[in-house]
């Protein structure tokens, strides 16, 4: 949470600015607009859901559960994910196996470190796993949003990358602002709360930096590179999740940890290099 505002909230004010946003985009040159067809609009609203409102919703909720390192590193596995699902013909699935083993040692070990500090004397087991359980979920969406959106892209050549991603905003910010009106606090609720200007700060930068600048950027990549090597790309985001999970925490990694995080990192080398 941020301050007292919930995640649904926090959700849909972030991608409501993304709407925001691209619509602006959109509308700043309506000369040079090509709108979309029924089926273009369909798809856009499909892929909003799994690879933004839904799938940050249920990683939200994953990390308020379980804390933020193990739904880091599940979130970091999209990588591996992709370049089995997303590979060339010509590769191999046993040239993969030695990165595969080493992340999901990673993983395991992260997990198996994270429930010994939180859980392992006490309860909160359940809301530990149901936390794991939102992330593997919030995993499997965005991992169908890069394949199915780069297989799009790749045979949809005449689309501009930044015009896909504003109609990809402007699709979230409609399922935004229906998540407000189904589940968020009112706007009463929300002007009462303390944390005001946090909470606007946080939905500007996350509606700008983190969701229509890096989906343009993001559609740039698919449109040049394959499903499986751009999914790489992934993993300066959770290097970075598990950089400001620690210094959020006010503390440096523990010994499992640093070791589930090398054996992540090489896990991500070893797929790469197969690739090449």
């Amino acid at each position: 949470m941020v301050g007292h505002f919930g995640m649904v909230d926090i959700t849909a004010a972030r991608f409501a600015v993304f709407g925001a946003i691209s619509g602006l985009a959109v509308f700043a040159r309506p000369a040079a607009v090509r709108w979309p067809n029924g089926h273009q609009a369909l798809a856009a609203l499909g892929l909003s859901v799994l690879g933004f409102s839904g799938y940050y919703l249920l990683l939200a909720f994953g990390i308020a559960a379980a804390g933020t390192e193990v739904p880091s590193l599940i979130i970091g596995t999209i990588p591996v994910w992709m370049m089995l699902l997303g590979r060339p013909a010509g590769l191999r699935l046993r040239a993969l196996l030695p990165g595969l083993l080493l992340t999901g040692a990673g993983i395991a070990l992260m997990i198996w470190g994270a429930w010994s500090a939180q859980h392992g004397v006490g309860g909160g087991g359940a809301r530990f796993g149901w936390g794991i359980a939102l992330a593997l979920c919030s995993m499997v969406s965005w991992t169908i949003y890069g394949l199915l959106n780069a297989k799009w892209l790749q045979c949809h050549t005449d689309l501009n990358a930044t015009d896909w991603a504003n109609w990809l905003g402007i699709a979230t910010g409609l399922g935004a602002l229906l998540l407000w009106v189904a589940a968020g606090s009112s706007m009463v609720t929300l002007q009462s709360r303390p944390d005001g200007m946090l909470f606007i700060w946080i939905a500007l930068a996350g509606g700008f930096g983190s969701s229509w600048l890096a989906t343009i950027l993001w559609n740039v990549a698919s449109q040049r590179l394959s499903a499986s090597l751009c999914g790489q790309l992934i993993v300066s985001e959770t290097l970075f999740a598990l950089l400001y999970s620690f210094v959020w925490d006010g503390r440096w990694p523990g010994a499992t940890e640093w070791v589930a995080a090398l054996l992540f990192v090489l896990g991500i080398l070893a797929s790469i290099k197969a690739h090449r």
